[in-house]
């Protein structure tokens, strides 16, 4: 069984937390334009208040892709070496 990649994850938390907003807000009548704005708002409000540890996630996950596992040799030399012999 596959794990849900964490990007896929926080999208769908995202989404959630601008469509609720908007669905509630829409249901109550208020105007079209100002619901949108209104669930952005909220929406981004909630993600940066709740949505931290899936954010850091993300995060982290995208800097593994990128940057891979560092292979560290105990011979290998320091970063200080290397620049100290240029």
């Amino acid at each position: 069984m596959s794990r849900i990649p964490p990007a896929v994850s926080y999208t769908v938390l995202r989404l959630l937390a601008f469509i609720v907003p908007l669905v509630i807000l829409l249901l109550l009548g208020f105007n079209e334009w100002y619901s949108a704005i209104i669930a952005a708002l909220v929406g981004f409000a909630v993600s940066l208040i709740f949505l931290r540890r899936s954010r850091e996630k993300v995060s982290h996950s995208l800097y593994e892709k990128r940057h891979g596992t560092p292979e560290h040799h105990p011979d290998a030399p320091s970063d200080e070496d290397v620049e100290d012999n240029l």
